[in-house]
């Protein structure tokens, strides 16, 4: 089931779009002013957001710029205006919008524009996940979690574990790890050693399978365990 936000304070649109998107089985919020509509965003997880230019409150070119800007917001937002002149449209993409559909509109388009939206987002985050066995890394989201339990790393921890994952089941050397994580600044003490101990402390030490393996003289790999 989609989640879509509707930030449009024109009563007939709203009852409109809800009339054709809930039989379809989507799931429908809606605030009817730029603030309401930033509160909701900001505050639940949406697969779309269709966001009216012209709001009491908050205007939608301001409302989407501080979602992009301010809450660092990646949720897909189609702009619903009036306005369709080239100027208007590149304001509204320059605020961060991904796609523009001009007043009166087909709801039959609307429609397939969402679903695009939706697809196009769902592909980015595809491609910034990793998954080996029940280790997941999401570098959109910078989450890391193993059998469905959240770890922490630090900063230079989750660029290890990337380059690791990312690689896998290939061995990373010692020096190509470090250009990763470090690029020409690498650390002269053996910084790598006294990280890669807090990555398995984290990822292997609470379960009953190490996944992070070292080849003496060779350098480092992530393996699916359950496959070795």
């Amino acid at each position: 089931m989609y989640k879509i936000l509707v930030v449009e304070d024109n009563p007939d649109i709203v009852a409109n779009i809800y009339a054709f998107f809930e039989p379809k089985g989507f799931e429908l919020d809606n605030a009817h002013n730029g603030i309401s509509g930033l509160t909701l965003a900001a505050n639940n997880r949406y697969d779309v957001i269709l966001l009216d230019v012209m709001l009491p409150g908050m205007d939608g070119t301001k409302l989407c710029k501080k979602l992009r800007e301010d809450l660092h917001n990646k949720t897909p937002v189609l702009m619903l205006t009036a306005r369709d002149t080239v100027l208007d449209k590149v304001a509204g993409f320059d605020s961060g919008a991904d796609d523009y559909l001009v007043k009166p509109f087909s709801l039959v388009e609307l429609e397939a524009r969402i679903k695009a939206l939706i697809r196009r987002n769902q592909d980015d985050l595809f491609e910034h996940s990793i998954i080996i066995g029940d280790l997941s890394l999401n570098a959109n989201e910078h989450t890391i979690a193993r059998e469905n339990q959240p770890l922490k790393l630090t900063p230079t921890g989750f660029k290890i574990l990337e380059a690791l994952m990312s690689a896998s089941p290939r061995v990373v050397s010692k020096n190509e790890l470090e250009e990763k994580v470090w690029g020409e600044d690498i650390p002269s003490s053996d910084a790598l050693r006294t990280h890669l101990h807090s990555v398995r402390v984290q990822v292997d030490k609470p379960f009953a399978k190490p996944m992070i393996i070292t080849m003496p003289g060779v350098g480092y790999q992530i393996i699916d365990p359950n496959r070795a």
